[in-house]
């Protein structure tokens, strides 16, 4: 389907200035698999707890999953969205859905039923694909959602999902034009305002990331296997991991558990080469007594991304890997990574790499002017001007139905980070101030304003606010500053807005510690000064950040 200029504004959303061709890759998600079916097809692509394919099994459950979406009444344009535990099933509903022109939303299983409603709403979902826990969460909202078609996919078990599969196993590849620079997948931000905002991607934007992801990969030998453990429902994992592991027609292993145990017993079994971990796991890996390093054997590259780790980490990973830390600069809405390291690059202190080939990075003013190397501005990104990748990036299309945050984030020309920082001479960033004050924990984003927008909804809270406390083992959790109304500072408002939290905010967001304050301190411009809030915590181990 091909979306005109005027239908994308309406939704809020940007057309790409430039349409260029992807050099030597698929040019859309819907064929990535032709490479590896054009030279092996019978190697094997993909494997999970219940299942394993062949790249030619992979491709015809793909076909099998679009033939059934389409009775469902699924087109292109279509919002799609899925929870569902890391497998084979994710994986294939992503690529069928992307044959189809689709539009995929992932939402993660742990978010609570208000959280998860707010995504169906907003993005306006018509196919939700669900465990069993999440159907049974979404049963008392079917009035509000009378339209929306709920399909039960229960990795290892007989459902609806497993049941159509098998009922069109046979079925041909859907004969639908895919316009490569239309929307194909919005992936939603948590939200500044309180509300997230949905970053949409075409199938271009991931095929460029997932082509990158492939060409920086620090372990490229032939027959590798690379694992992902990390929540598939979240794009830049779907992205980084199966599609551009199997753009390269490599072996993929969708891990079901997060837990040490659960790692090491996968790494073992499969012999994994590669993981993509959080900094949290990978310490865990490396320290606990109780893991027998002879199970990890198998490993030889492990990227460390996506939070705060414990400044002992990098020399603990180059003692057993014998090569730096990969450290990295990403965000949802370029999509995946913007800068990264190698063993080739200046190992400066506090550094997050160098802009990937790809793409320009540049340090600006508040009026979109270059600044001068060592200072600080805005980290904004655009596509190369020069070789052969120029032109040929593309961010995000916009925010879904959000015109004015559209504008602002794609100002001038480029993608606006809203994270300060600086470049060397070298030509490595710098992060100097994260944006929106970001809470990164154990790898997942929590920003206040959601947390904050809860918990004001108590008429005892006067004001308060959310910030991030330094955890040596998880990089940060959240904690909670209340200013309350007179004579409400009591441990019983503490014991009610926890329960407030539970079915409004996923578990991991909800805070850790609670402080009463009389006053939250504030500027001249009457926003609060959060690092204040800072120096009233107590001090936790030093920390670094890494990607």
């Amino acid at each position: 389907m091909a979306w005109d200029e005027n239908e994308l504004r309406q939704l809020g959303l940007t057309p790409p200035s430039m349409r260029q061709a992807i050099p030597d890759a698929p040019q859309d998600v819907a064929t990535v698999l032709e490479p590896a079916l054009r030279g092996t097809p019978d190697a094997e692509a993909i494997v999970g707890r219940h299942a394993r394919f062949t790249f030619r099994q992979l491709d015809q459950a793909v076909n099998a999953a679009a033939a059934f979406l389409q009775t469902l009444g699924l087109k292109s344009g279509d919002r799609i969205a899925a929870s569902i535990a890391n497998g084979t099933d994710i994986v294939i509903a992503f690529l069928a859905s992307q044959r189809l022109g689709a539009i995929w939303v992932g939402i993660n299983r742990n978010y609570a039923q208000g959280e998860k409603a707010y995504f169906i709403r907003d993005a306006g979902v018509s196919v939700y694909l669900a465990d069993k826990d999440t159907a049974a969460q979404l049963e008392p909202l079917k009035t509000e959602f009378g339209d929306l078609t709920v399909v039960v996919v229960q990795p290892g078990e007989e459902s609806q999902w497993s049941r159509a599969l098998l009922t069109h196993a046979a079925a041909p590849r859907p004969q639908v034009v895919i316009d490569p620079f239309a929307p194909a997948a919005i992936a939603y931000t948590s939200g500044t305002t309180g509300f997230p905002k949905g970053a949409v991607h075409s199938q271009h934007n991931i095929m460029v990331s997932a082509t990158f992801t492939e060409h920086m990969a620090g372990d490229r030998r032939p027959g590798v296997t690379r694992g992902t453990s990390s929540p598939l429902t979240i794009l830049n994992i779907m992205i980084g991991g199966p599609i551009a592991t199997l753009s390269r027609g490599v072996r993929q292993v969708c891990m079901d558990r997060i837990d040490v145990a659960g790692i090491v017993e996968w790494v073992k079994q499969e012999r994994i080469n590669t993981l993509n971990l959080v900094p949290t796991l990978v310490y865990d890996l490396l320290t606990l007594p109780n893991i027998d390093q002879n199970d990890l054997r198998s490993l030889t590259w492990m990227v460390v991304g996506a939070a705060l780790v414990p400044a002992r980490l990098p020399l603990l990973y180059l003692e057993r890997f014998g090569h730096r830390m990969t450290i990295g600069y990403g965000l949802t809405e370029n999509p995946t990574a913007v800068t990264r390291s190698d063993d080739k690059t200046e190992g400066t202190e506090g550094a997050i790499g160098k802009p990937l080939p790809h793409l320009h990075v540049a340090i600006l003013d508040e009026a979109g002017v270059e600044v001068a190397r060592g200072e600080i501005g805005e980290i904004c990104v655009r596509a190369i001007e020069h070789g052969p990748w120029k032109d040929v990036y593309t961010p995000t299309l916009g925010y879904w139905k959000r015109r004015a945050a559209t504008d602002e984030v794609l100002r001038g020309g480029w993608l606006h980070t809203g994270d300060l920082g600086s470049m060397d001479e070298h030509g490595q960033v710098f992060i100097r101030s994260r944006r929106s004050d970001l809470i990164l924990r154990g790898g997942a984003n929590i920003y206040p304003a959601e947390i904050e927008r809860v918990l004001r909804e108590d008429p005892r809270v006067v004001d308060c606010a959310v910030i991030g406390k330094p955890d040596s083992r998880l990089g940060e959790c959240p904690v909670a500053f209340i200013q309350a109304a007179a004579g409400n500072a009591t441990q019983a408002l503490i014991e009610d807005l926890k329960l407030r939290c539970q079915p409004r905010i996923a578990k991991y967001k909800i805070p850790v510690d609670w402080f009463f304050i009389d006053q939250l301190p504030r500027n001249t411009m009457g926003k609060i000064v959060r690092s204040q809030l800072r120096d009233r915590i107590p001090a936790a181990a030093p920390l670094t950040a890494t990607k």
